[in-house]
């Protein structure tokens, strides 16, 4: 590459022609060798005549479409090693998974925007040169001294980090797709935390502690753990340990046989028969009652579950992920949690970091949040002015991503699909919870003393407006779909609110209105 010029031969197949002009320039004017194709059949002839550096190839064409036209490449040991870039018109989670499994390296979504465009192209093109230039070191250094072995076993990893990749991305696309918004960004931090999942990889039955703030992704975390590794053919089985009624807590856990007790009118498998294989998620692990803690470190230990009502033991394989917002050693202090629980969930331990700690990845956040919610309303996506990007990069965010999420998702409302103004951001300011032992610093607890105070705010919208739904006291107390539904549904349980309508549709109301 000299004064900026990406010197390299790049093939460009796509049935418009608009669209190969338009790539076609765009390259040219980095000083690329352009060569073009308009269908799947051509691009093969052409590689056999002269291999490129890159492929860019778009997915949705007459006859052989895009994804098997990268499978024979791929099937070729003369162009398998060929990097292939894919152009899709959607940006859907099931096409870019599709490319991956194709053989893929990465993808742009059309509309093209040349900066996007060129910056893709120049990162693969940069990265298969700099492959191929430790390949042939390794292979110099082996010739001339055995005793460098490390470092050619260093340049062989580096070979093998392609083949890996797909298979890799894929995972991690599910993971996303299953909601890891958090992962997005290029901070340090953010580096860190995947690097510590990458480690995970080869050790699929060491149990997880996943700790940090409320809003800061930590099922994702969960997820991305389970996808990525070698259980991710198994069921993730995801449990909100604040929300489980204390009388049904040994039933949703360990099952129960028909007859077992008043109502169990059929068997149920509980939640450790339901992940077998897989991976069992426990959120907000610090609100288990001490009982059931001792019944919870058993199986795990012992890998066995004795359903209520039942004699037979049974065996279990589940991986243990265990997230919490509290400081469990506090929590220990008070004999509020158990110590050998502890230590058998924090196996390994990943502390996510607060969104105020990667401030760098908030724009690239907000990109995602736009697109996500633009997709899902059938609109253009809009653009955001400096003012309410600077608002937002100075923001403290209590909520962290959640609270993000939420923001953006009420401005692109607000705004009518326009230009996003910083009199469109809505902020709640969160009550802090540095000064309660064994809470969360900077984050809403789960302890009754928060939860009265988020039910008092509850009733006063209530008497308000009148009703509330679970969206809205989601947006009244920036917390997430289970933390709205406990709150709502302790108020139903306490007589105070009386439930209307079904799911979608469900509104709560004051006891009082009903006679």
């Amino acid at each position: 590459m000299i004064d900026g010029r990406l010197e390299a031969c790049v093939l460009v197949v796509d049935d418009t022609p608009e669209n190969l002009d338009l790539v076609r320039l765009a390259l040219e004017s980095i000083g690329c060798e352009v060569m073009v194709a308009t269908s799947g059949a051509r691009a093969l002839e052409t590689v056999q005549r002269q291999r490129p550096a890159l492929i860019l190839l778009d997915v949705n064409m007459p006859g052989m479409d895009g994804f098997e036209t990268c499978r024979r490449l791929r099937l070729d040991k003369t162009t398998r090693a060929i990097p292939v870039i894919f152009l899709t018109a959607r940006d859907a989670s099931d096409d870019i998974v599709e490319g991956f499994r194709a053989g893929g390296i990465d993808y742009i979504v059309k509309p093209f925007r040349k900066e996007e465009v060129l910056a893709r192209v120049r990162t693969q093109v940069e990265r298969v040169r700099a492959l191929q230039e430790v390949v042939a070191k390794n292979a110099e250094l082996e010739e001339k001294n055995r005793a460098l072995q490390e470092q050619i076993e260093r340049g062989d990893r580096l070979t093998n980090e392609r083949d890996e990749l797909a298979n890799r991305l894929d995972h991690l696309l599910e993971a996303e797709r299953q909601g890891v918004a958090g992962f997005i960004g290029r901070s340090p931090a953010v580096q860190a935390v995947l690097e510590e999942i990458d480690l995970l990889r080869q050790s699929p039955t060491v149990s997880v502690l996943v700790t940090g703030e409320s809003g800061t992704g930590k099922e994702g975390i969960a997820r991305a753990i389970h996808y990525d590794g070698s259980r991710s053919g198994g069921p993730f089985v995801a449990v909100n340990c604040a929300a489980i009624p204390g009388d049904l807590a040994e039933s949703s856990f360990f099952g129960h046989m028909r007859g077992a007790f008043t109502g169990a009118h059929n068997a149920h498998r509980g939640y450790f028969e339901q992940a077998d294989a897989g991976t069992l998620f426990l959120d907000e692990v610090g609100d288990l009652p001490l009982g059931l803690q001792a019944k919870l470190l058993r199986v795990i230990e012992m890998g066995q579950i004795t359903p209520l009502g039942g004699t037979q033991e049974r065996a279990v394989d589940v991986r243990i992920v265990a997230a919490t917002n509290r400081d469990l050693t506090a929590l220990i202090a008070q004999d509020r949690f158990r110590e050998d629980l502890y230590f058998r969930l924090a196996g390994f331990t990943i502390a996510v970091p607060p969104l105020r700690e990667r401030r760098e990845d908030i724009p690239l956040l907000i990109d995602h949040f736009l697109q996500q919610f633009s997709e899902e309303m059938g609109r253009d996506v809009p653009g955001m002015s400096r003012k309410a990007l600077s608002v937002l990069e100075a923001h403290h965010f209590p909520g962290n991503v959640r609270e993000l999420k939420n923001l953006v998702e009420y401005a692109l409302i607000k705004s009518r699909g326009g230009l996003i103004q910083a009199e469109h951001l809505r902020f709640v300011e969160l009550p802090s919870g540095d000064e309660r032992s064994g809470e969360p610093l900077g984050s809403p607890g789960v302890d009754e003393g928060q939860s009265s105070g988020d039910e008092e705010r509850i009733l006063t919208y209530v008497r308000r407006r009148g009703s509330i739904s679970n969206t809205e006291c989601r947006h009244l107390l920036s917390v997430d779909l289970q933390r709205a539904s406990y709150l709502l549904k302790k108020l139903h349980a306490e007589g105070v609110l009386v439930k209307c309508g079904e799911r979608r549709w469900t509104r709560y109301v004051p006891s009082s209105q009903i006679s």
